[in-house]
């Protein structure tokens, strides 16, 4: 399982890194908020490509042979990232990167919904799920002080030589994991996946619980900066207290949905969620302390959403269909982050002070998407109840 989360750890780390460098990108490279959207974005939209097509072969390949060449492309593509020389190399690794990372985070999703039981799936999704805030308390802050100490490409240079420790790591400790093949042709197969009723409504939780996100975290950390008058240099902080707080409520969030109603879970974090966003956009210069306390809050009451609702995402799909599921919905997934931020692109401007303006619209945006995830739950939770239930607990998490 943690081999698996280091997995993630670096393809969310790969995604993430790129918001925060947000401000000094735009400086080196002169662009404004709409191409540094269009970087982020263009991860997320090739993933989603890449991610829908492989949903109609993943179940027919091996799964550790199908993510350790996925992955080995993806660190090929983050090392293209590292040496690009102009914003449109730049931009073309991104979408390497984006296209190999996304269907690999697929795999890897499904490999925890095959090998654990369904009764410790919150848990097992929250362990690799920690991916987000390790991501934040040790992998963003030290990219920003590479990038501090020398320039933007050098978080790519790491990212890449922590991709080729990772292979080599998967390759040795992962397991071959049993699951139940289709033999179904793959067309025919995509077709019962996407007009199952429960997988369209698991779909479309997964799409609105991501999209949220994708409208506000990109442009939180050139926000800060700009609107709130926190210094480049700080930034590290932000991600490294906020990163903490939820490598340490992540787990909780994960017994809590395993013991109790997913969706009552889901319910509360998201009301607590609405109110720490749109104080976030609205943020202006003030003490560093309140600035750290409510981004912290932030990134918890982000994260700790995911682990009630992809536990009932992973619990409510047909075993037969799950690779080519998780991959259809690992591409949802990006492409509504990729949407989101084109459209938070779009939403936000720079002022003639160097400010950005509209950010507070992305908060209401955010708030409104808070709920109707919750309603999507339900919608879901209506069609296939077993997906928000919790089984009699069972024994501790296998290793690997």
């Amino acid at each position: 399982m943690y081999t698996l989360a280091a997995v993630q750890f670096t393809h969310v780390l790969d995604f993430m890194i790129m918001m925060p460098l947000g401000a000094g990108l735009m400086r080196v490279f002169a662009i404004g908020p709409e191409q540094f959207g269009n970087l982020v974005a263009s991860y997320g939209l090739a993933a989603a490509v890449s991610g829908f097509l492989g949903g109609f072969v993943l179940d027919r390949f091996e799964r550790k042979r199908a993510l350790l060449a996925l992955y080995a492309a993806f660190t090929l593509a983050t090392l293209g990232c590292a040496v690009a020389p102009t914003y449109g190399w730049l931009l073309l690794a991104r979408i390497a990167a984006g296209a190999f990372g996304g269907v690999a985070s697929g795999v890897v999703t499904a490999m925890v919904a095959d090998a654990i039981p369904a009764e410790r799936r919150g848990q097992a999704m929250a362990t690799v799920m920690a991916a987000f805030p390790l991501s934040s308390v040790l992998g963003v802050p030290l990219g920003l002080l590479l990038a501090g100490w020398f320039e933007w490409h050098a978080p790519f240079f790491l990212l890449a030589g922590l991709g080729v420790a990772v292979f080599f790591v998967a390759r040795r400790v992962l397991p071959v994991v049993p699951r139940t093949l289709s033999q179904v042709h793959p067309v025919r197969q995509m077709g019962q996946i996407l007009a199952h009723p429960v997988h369209l409504r698991a779909f479309v939780l997964s799409a609105l619980l991501v999209f949220a996100g994708g409208c506000v975290i990109p442009f939180m950390a050139p926000s800060l900066v700009a609107n709130v008058g926190l210094p480049e240099q700080h930034l590290p902080y932000v991600y490294f207290c906020g990163g903490a707080c939820v490598f340490f409520t992540m787990p909780w969030f994960g017994r809590l949905s395993d013991r109790h109603d997913k969706l009552h879970v889901l319910a509360a974090i998201s009301a607590v969620a609405v109110g720490v966003v749109l104080v976030l956009t609205r943020l202006g210069p003030g003490p560093v302390v309140a600035t750290l306390l409510v981004t912290s809050l932030f990134f918890v009451s982000m994260s700790g959403r995911f682990s009630p609702a992809m536990a009932m995402v992973s619990n409510a799909v047909d075993g037969r269909y799950r690779g080519g599921f998780m991959s259809v919905n690992s591409a949802i997934q990006q492409a509504a982050t990729g949407c989101a931020t084109l459209l938070a692109g779009r939403l936000v401007t720079a002022g003639p002070g160097g400010g950005l303006i509209g950010y507070p619209r992305l908060g209401y945006l955010a708030a409104a998407l808070f709920a109707l995830t919750v309603l999507a739950a339900a919608w879901l939770r209506a069609a296939a109840p077993h997906a928000a239930r919790n089984p009699a607990p069972a024994g501790p998490l296998p290793e690997g």
